[in-house]
């Protein structure tokens, strides 16, 4: 659904009130005296609304605009399994059982394969990301110096850090001071971190 101008957004709302006050839709001169344009200019505004899907109207009958309610528009939502659970401190122990699905925007990520992880520890904290907090990882086996992901260490744990390869091994660093950085040869990347799910319940 495309976004409105200030002013449609204006239009849209008078005709919303006058519909809810008269019971009956405003005719393209009362849309015009109201913001004190000409007739062509209220046409045009109302034509506008239609065209991004916010109104329908007739414009050979008087007072034949209608609204289209805001529910009709449904944004996409994905499904995304959620795998279990993985450490932001000591690296914990994949549990890599399906665990149910988390809905998420398809607005909020890019085109690929996501997968959800619950974060364990506090080792991420200094850059926001939290015990209980839910990580939307998208699928790769590649990354840049720097970048967020979710690794199997030495085959046998998966952990949550940020990543830096150098000359002969891979750094996966903590943004807690209280964690020392994990050096290993033996790391297999699994995902990147696409966005961050919170409940403040």
């Amino acid at each position: 659904m495309k976004n409105l101008t200030e002013r449609q957004e204006e239009v849209l709302a008078f005709i919303k009130t006058f519909i809810g006050t008269n019971k009956y839709p405003p005719t393209m001169r009362e849309i015009a005296s109201n913001f004190n344009i000409t007739a062509n200019g209220a046409y045009d505004h109302v034509k506008a609304l239609e065209k991004k899907g916010r109104i329908h109207c007739d414009v050979n009958r008087s007072r034949a605009i209608g609204i289209i309610e805001s529910e009709t528009y449904t944004e996409e939502i994905i499904e995304i399994p959620l795998l279990g659970n993985v450490a932001a401190g000591i690296p914990l122990l994949a549990e890599e059982n399906f665990n149910g699905y988390i809905k998420i925007a398809a607005s909020n990520l890019s085109t690929g394969t996501h997968f959800a992880l619950q974060v364990k520890g506090d080792s991420m904290q200094d850059i926001g990301i939290m015990d209980g907090d839910t990580a939307i990882m998208i699928q790769t086996q590649t990354a840049k110096n720097g970048d967020i992901i979710v690794a199997m260490v030495n085959d046998e744990a998966v952990t949550l850090k940020r990543f830096f390869k150098e000359k002969n091994r891979i750094k996966l660093k903590a943004e807690n001071p209280v964690y020392p950085p994990i050096y290993s040869q033996n790391v297999r990347i699994l995902g990147k971190l696409q966005y961050l799910v919170r409940s403040y319940e």
